[in-house]
């Protein structure tokens, strides 16, 4: 069993970073080599900036490579929730924009020709419980009267046309989400940028912004210092740097995840024969899907613990318990791969995007970053260039944690309210 990332082990090297010191004049500097990042300096390579990227690691390496894969529309708030909190036309927008990010990363892997087996399979949210179908009931009603036709409602006993398990009591299917392999993606969308002319920096953490006579940028690293015009903050877990006003307002959780074995097209028939991307009802769930080369993905938020090897094998146990519960006929099955990641969440599961002190920023968007931080990069690319009107986030408050100064040292106390609140309802 590999402690690594399947995505990022199957995906092939990013070879086009550049080499030599950080140094230069740029128009735009990213910080940040996850979606948001890639897809902000393609969109602004192509309109003929000068863009510089800089990675604290690799690229990918953080969140956007160690997900489920899924891409799917509808956010991680409950519909009728947001319009009661929102208002009715902005959970209505919001989930739209969720659908034009699933767009966005569709046309993106059309136009560069990205090989990273994008595929509109759709996502099934699973009942845990009877009582969570009611509420997925109430959820499709109201979410296909206003916002997405589309949805499609799935009773317990019509749940095998979708899945071969008896742990789940009916569903909820979105059939405009995707999935895809997101390693290829990213590399790929860095490559289409470098390509373009974007200068792309790995292992070059961000030590040090300031804003210096005639309002340029200076961004120091250590492999060296660059100016430019604009700063676009794409790195919302980030633990380096000088960005202690937004780490307060994210908390960073740990997510895992394991891989099975290649299966047999049969048994892949009997468990999963939609190849939906899936995710169930709990607070403290799990979700899962088929990877392009046949293996079972199953992950979840096994422990609220950061992401390290120790942390990463005790969770890969608790996810294969999970696993055989879920799907009896693996709990035999060899695990290749298990690892763990970091999900930027909100106190309220939206994401933020906007300027404060002439640095602008995307982040925060709660395990459902794949689309949505990929359509940001694109949105963000057009807000620095004047139209801030294209962001959906815009007017969103973002206030501090309270007591969130550092490491999030209450992780655990979220994760037993959240277990108990699955044990209760």
């Amino acid at each position: 069993m590999k402690l690594a990332s399947y995505w990022l082990d199957t995906a092939p090297p990013f070879t086009l970073g550049a080499e030599g010191p950080v140094d230069g004049r740029f128009d735009v500097a990213v910080v940040g080599g996850g979606f948001t990042g890639l897809s902000a300096a393609l969109s602004l390579a192509r309109k003929g900036a000068r863009v510089a990227l800089l990675e604290a690691a690799e690229i990918g390496g953080a969140a956007s490579g160690r997900n489920g894969g899924q891409c799917n529309n509808g956010f991680a708030l409950d519909f009728r929730g947001a319009a009661a909190t929102l208002g009715p036309e902005r959970a209505t927008a919001l989930y739209r924009a969720y659908d034009a990010a699933v767009d966005t990363v569709e046309r993106l892997v059309a136009e560069e020709g990205i090989d990273c087996d994008f595929r509109r399979a759709g996502k099934l949210k699973l009942a845990a419980k009877p009582e969570h179908f009611d509420k997925l009931r109430r959820t499709f009603e109201a979410v296909s009267a206003a916002a997405d036709p589309d949805t499609m409602l799935v009773t317990r006993q019509d749940l095998s046309a979708e899945i071969g398990s008896d742990a789940f009591h009916g569903g909820l299917v979105y059939k405009k989400s995707a999935g895809l392999h997101v390693g290829r993606f990213a590399r790929g969308l860095a490559t289409a940028a470098a390509q373009r002319g974007a200068a792309i920096f790995e292992r070059a953490p961000v030590t040090g912004l300031k804003r210096i006579v005639g309002g340029a940028h200076e961004v120091t690293t250590p492999r060296g210092r660059l100016l430019a015009g604009q700063v676009l903050l794409a790195t919302g877990t980030s633990g380096i740097g000088p960005l202690g006003w937004i780490r307060r307002r994210i908390v960073p959780i740990g997510s895992f995840i394991i891989v099975t074995e290649p299966l047999a097209p049969e048994v892949i028939a009997r468990l999963m024969p939609t190849r939906r991307m899936a995710t169930d009802s709990k607070n403290v769930g799990t979700y899962f899907r088929i990877t392009p080369d046949d293996r079972l993905l199953f992950g979840g938020r096994a422990r609220f613990a950061v992401s390290n090897p120790l942390s990463d094998q005790k969770s890969g146990r608790i996810l294969r318990k999970k696993l055989g519960e879920v799907f009896p006929e693996l709990a035999g099955a060899r695990i290749d791969y298990c690892w763990g990641g970091v999900v930027d969440m909100t106190s309220d599961r939206l994401p933020r995007a906007g300027e404060r002190d002439g640095l602008f920023y995307s982040m925060g968007y709660s395990g459902h970053g794949t689309q949505m931080a990929t359509h940001m990069g694109t949105v963000m690319a057009e807000v620095l260039d004047g139209r801030a009107e294209r962001n959906p986030f815009a007017g969103l408050e973002w206030k501090a944690i309270p007591g969130h100064f550092g490491p999030p040292w209450f992780l655990p106390f979220i994760g037993a309210y959240y277990r108990l609140q699955d044990v209760l309802h």
